[in-house]
């Protein structure tokens, strides 16, 4: 069997390893692949049996030049980048990883809540350039520090991802409220569903953590700002483009948001043109919630576990 990762230099940059695929066939591991290349894409592809990919996109065309594909396992949750439904009618199989990231996704939200509060790094970094040494006062602070304590987060999107950020919440005693499709006794026991609009009125920070679907695809846009608090705190580390970007720099310009914490951006690598990389108070972290070393070992493991039931004939995390 031949199987063929088309980018996983993100998934194991060397600190892991492929021996558990290579035990299942011949595998071929492509760091990276060009994302807009189809004919490059193709050719790595070939005459593989199973493919791997993260972000290289898999496209009806690429389907039905390399029939050989039986099945195909993405590295992550998300499954965009494959054209599933030609996948099903080609009776392809394709897999994901649903729940290797919670833990740490969630810890990451709240880092960079923590960051807004307290900028910690720039005050690490003015105590290095002396600031410290030469204060006149035994201590300084050049931004407001917050404390969370009694505050309201709000989460829109309580699956598992969001719950763990509203546990996390709970713990810094922060009030939790949420907003979801499909609410459930696990979400209940943290948090009170209310719907959006009382979550936007309500929130002193807003936690976006649901899937991209067309109906969620902006949901952080003006008209919806427009129904915050003033000075509410944004964060993002589920899917860029939940988010209409223009629309919060604005936000954040005027004032109206008072922070915003981002892992990730509508495209990715982020464009210079962004307007997020100018505007005030916008923290802005290169998609990196899902990159500790635990959470890619278990990627990696899952995927494993993917193809192994695959070839036992009872797919497992099937999207399609």
């Amino acid at each position: 069997m031949k199987i063929v990762v088309l980018d996983g230099y993100t998934e194991n940059p060397g600190d892991l390893s492929w021996a558990g695929m290579e035990a299942l066939g011949e595998v071929t591991v492509y760091d990276r692949t060009p994302l807009d290349d189809e004919g490059e894409i193709i050719r790595r592809i070939g005459d593989a049996d199973v493919v791997l990919t993260n972000k290289t996109p898999i496209s009806r065309a690429a389907l039905d030049a390399c029939p050989s594909v039986k099945f195909i396992s993405v590295l992550a949750t998300g499954y965009n980048v494959v054209d599933v439904a030609a996948a099903r009618k080609k009776n392809i199989p394709v897999s994901n990883i649903p729940t290797y990231g919670t833990a740490s996704v969630g810890q990451f939200a709240i880092a960079l809540l923590l960051e807004i509060c307290h900028h910690i790094g720039h005050h690490n970094e003015a105590v290095h350039a002396g600031r410290w040494e030469h204060c006149a006062d035994w201590c300084f602070w050049d931004y407001p520090l917050i404390e969370l304590a009694g505050k309201t987060m709000g989460v829109i999107g309580f699956g598992r991802i969001g719950q763990q950020t509203g546990k996390i919440a709970k713990a810094l005693e922060m009030n939790v409220i949420a907003y979801d499709s499909y609410p459930n006794d696990t979400g209940k026991a943290i948090a009170e569903y209310v719907s959006l609009d009382e979550l936007l009125a309500k929130s002193d920070v807003i936690a976006v953590h649901c899937p991209l679907f067309p109906e969620t695809q902006g949901i952080i846009n003006k008209d919806n700002i427009a129904k915050m608090k003033d000075g509410v705190i944004i964060l993002n580390n589920s899917r860029g483009p939940l988010v209409v970007e223009q629309d919060l720099a604005d936000a954040l310009n005027s004032g109206k948001v008072a922070a915003a914490g981002l892992d990730v951006v509508s495209t990715e690598p982020i464009k210079g043109d962004n307007p997020l990389l100018k505007a005030k108070n916008c923290i802005i972290t290169p998609h990196i919630s899902w990159a500790a070393k635990e959470p890619r070992s278990r990627i990696m493991d899952m995927s494993v576990d993917n193809i192994k039931a695959f070839l036992t004939g009872a797919p497992v995390n099937v999207v399609n």
